[in-house]
């Protein structure tokens, strides 16, 4: 009987470990544009899910920071807007020009074909589909694109490192039904 008792306990023990170790789901996020597709949740536990990876999070007013396995750390800005929240997502495009690049001023792609071109007019090119003019306050790091297209304004961070320019998009955000 007391073999019995103690593989019950150890089961028990055991099934509360996992089953607190899970986490309750905070908050859980989908792009606007795809509402059913989970991005990122966030559980009580410190626990993340970001585009399928896990990770460990702390979280304050303007960042949310992701911490993986190796300890490597990616920081998500956001903005709340409402109920719902703006992420900002990075990426990094290559200078495609000779010689150095004069601020953003130029032809900025990625492995993937994605790219900016920033005139020294002040128009810009996204993609070569989406067309505007763009404002660059060096003092914050911020670009904001004015689109030609019936869009909204968008601001974005920015920084440079040679050739490098990284910039960090934003998204929209709406709670999926298991963040609720």
């Amino acid at each position: 009987m007391g073999r019995k008792i103690t593989s019950l306990l150890i089961c028990l023990a055991v099934t509360a470990s996992v089953l607190c170790s899970c986490g309750n789901v905070l908050e859980s996020w989908a792009y606007i544009h795809d509402p059913q597709t989970e991005i990122l949740s966030l559980s009580d536990n410190g626990k993340a899910v970001y585009k399928g990876s896990n990770y460990k999070y702390t979280k304050d007013d303007s960042f949310i920071t992701l911490k993986d396995s190796s300890g490597g750390e990616t920081k998500l800005r956001y903005v709340t807007d409402g109920d719902n929240i703006i992420l900002y997502e990075s990426s990094t495009y290559d200078f495609d020009g000779e010689g150095e690049p004069n601020g953003v001023i130029g032809v900025w792609v990625q492995d993937n074909g994605w790219s900016f071109q920033f005139t020294e007019k002040g128009t810009f090119a996204e993609e070569n589909i989406f067309h505007g003019h763009y404002i660059v306050d060096e003092n914050a790091h911020t670009i904001k694109l004015a689109y030609e297209e019936p869009m909204e304004d968008a601001l974005l961070y920015y920084s440079l490192d040679g050739k490098k320019l990284t910039i960090e998009y934003p998204w929209p955000m709406v709670r999926t039904d298991s963040g609720k």
